[in-house]
């Protein structure tokens, strides 16, 4: 009799188990499924680097008789859920881009998509002067783009910023 429960109970205690465990950190296809939800998100707070970034682009922008962009808050989130993905990795990359960009291309109707990364710039003045001064990066600031998004986000480990940029064209 004994030995029948222990069997019964075996299974069972086993499915208890795999199911009540989970990790603390997302995995990569986590990461993946959130950059492709269609869910518009609506509501951002920006702190002051960030803000300071949306001016200091748009100043840039205008010294060059640019259009101004207008910050858009689904961008900014997308943005900050790639600082998330590169402070949990310890990578500083464009990862899992073309996820963000298609859902920038859904969410928002999106035609065309890029992005700027940086790390470890402890001021904005200091991330959009190193952006200047990279060929790609400077492209993607001056670019024909009409909205975009930024985050910056720090490693509560290490104090170190990430900052991730992306822009959209309408």
């Amino acid at each position: 009799m004994t030995a029948k429960m222990f069997r019964t109970l075996l299974p069972m205690a086993l499915l208890f188990t795999m199911m009540s465990c989970s990790s603390d950190s997302e995995s990569d296809a986590e990461f993946v499924n959130k950059s492709v939800s269609t869910a518009l998100v609506e509501n951002y707070e920006y702190d002051s680097t960030e803000l300071e970034l949306v001016n200091l682009i748009n100043s840039h922008r205008q010294s060059l008789n640019l259009p101004t962009l207008q910050p858009i808050n689904h961008i900014s989130y997308k943005s900050e859920e790639h600082n998330a993905y590169m402070i949990q990795n310890n990578v500083v990359n464009h990862d899992f881009f073309n996820e963000r960009s298609e859902n920038l291309i859904q969410v928002l109707g999106a035609v065309r998509v890029s992005e700027n990364v940086a790390y470890n710039y402890n001021t904005p003045e200091a991330a959009m002067n190193a952006w200047l001064n990279s060929p790609g990066h400077k492209a993607n600031i001056e670019g024909d783009f009409t909205h975009f998004g930024i985050s910056v986000s720090v490693n509560p480990e290490t104090g170190r910023k990430y900052y991730t940029n992306m822009f959209i064209k309408k």
